[in-house]
């Protein structure tokens, strides 16, 4: 097979192996990303548009999708953004639920909006409560779960199958609760067959169970023969910083104060990241550190310090990354001031405008 037979996701998936590790001894020739508007995969930085489309509606949670927001992260020098998206609570039906139309045409927006301004877009299913509660594969019951999350998925497939390759699918954010790896490796193999039955080459982000903590890669099982994967990890350690005074976390007031930056602290941070890397590098497969974020409540220095230095260590090691999120709880942008966070941004990006 010649260089110029290769889709540009084969590409991508092709390109993004030689960042698995640091220091690539042979890293394939990289593409060219005009369709993509990148020139080098070492920018692949960005955000997620958190608190919004994954709420049970969008504004439920404070805040929603501007069409502003798509320019304001591009001219940051983003290059990336991760949407979570709630598909589950927008169907119209119970059996063989079908996707509100009305939701379908507002996540076209958000992918023209993202194509307009030259972004790579990940398309994240998120917040499905029954599918943690329920993974069993029971094939003679349409309605479970688990088939309902089947289902869905290849309805989300078959609408975007002509999208271009900048439109990224992401099986499913944080497995978690009875989603352990069994069952989690099960349900990707189906889900994954039917999503490649209509997008072949579409480059495809799948993480392992236990909140795609990096410690339970050695318990993803993908197949082989498919190079356009791109696995995720999500990083937010220690917890007792960086959800410090979270509401949705028992016991996290008496976390308030806390600082970071620490020589062993930051020891630690590179030790995850350095196992998240060799098992990339092990397994052929490159690295996409899909959310890492420090919370409001902890002090402006501190998460600043922690945001960069996450940030620098996950580039060092070839990681592509979104900062979770854009502008709510831990948000780099504030929408109120209509302005970045400057500590912030500059941790994320310390070329920014």
């Amino acid at each position: 097979m010649t260089m110029k037979t290769l889709s540009i996701g084969f590409l991508l998936g092709l390109a993004l192996l030689g960042l698995a590790n640091a220091q690539p001894t042979n890293p394939p020739p990289l593409p060219d990303y005009a369709t993509l508007g990148e020139t080098s995969l070492s920018s692949l930085h960005g955000v997620n548009l958190g608190n919004m489309l994954e709420a049970p509606t969008e504004g439920a949670w404070g805040v929603s999708v501007h069409e502003k927001y798509f320019s304001i992260i591009k001219q940051a020098g983003f290059k990336i953004i991760r949407v979570p998206i709630r598909w589950a609570a927008h169907v119209e039906e119970d059996k063989n639920p079908v996707i509100d139309s009305a939701f379908f045409s507002r996540i076209d927006w958000v992918v023209a909006q993202a194509e307009r301004n030259g972004l790579v877009a990940i398309l994240d299913y998120h917040n499905d409560d029954e599918l943690m509660k329920n993974p069993d594969l029971v094939t003679s019951d349409p309605e479970s779960p688990a088939n309902r999350f089947i289902h869905l998925w290849k309805q989300i497939a078959i609408h975007y199958k002509d999208a271009p390759p900048s439109i990224f699918f992401e099986l499913l954010n944080e497995p978690n609760g009875k989603m352990d790896a069994p069952h989690w490796n099960a349900l990707l193999a189906k889900t994954l067959a039917v999503v490649r039955a209509t997008n072949p080459t579409r480059t495809i982000v799948i993480g392992p169970a236990h909140w795609n903590n990096y410690r339970d890669l050695p318990k993803l099982v993908l197949p082989d023969h498919d190079p356009n994967l791109l696995v995720t990890i999500h990083y937010y350690e220690p917890m007792s910083f960086t959800h410090q005074g979270a509401s949705w976390i028992d016991g996290s007031a008496k976390w308030l104060g806390n600082k970071w930056g620490t020589d062993a602290e930051k020891q630690t941070v590179t030790h995850d990241f350095d196992q998240a890397a060799a098992w990339g590098q092990a397994h052929h497969r490159p690295i996409y550190l899909g959310e890492f974020g420090a919370f409001s409540r902890g002090d402006m220095d501190s998460r600043a310090r922690w945001i960069s230095f996450v940030a620098r260590t996950a580039e060092a090691h070839g990681f592509p990354w979104t900062y979770w999120e854009f502008c709510s709880g831990f948000g780099a942008y504030d929408p109120k001031a209509q302005a970045w966070r400057e500590p912030l941004l500059k941790a994320l990006l310390p070329k920014a405008p």
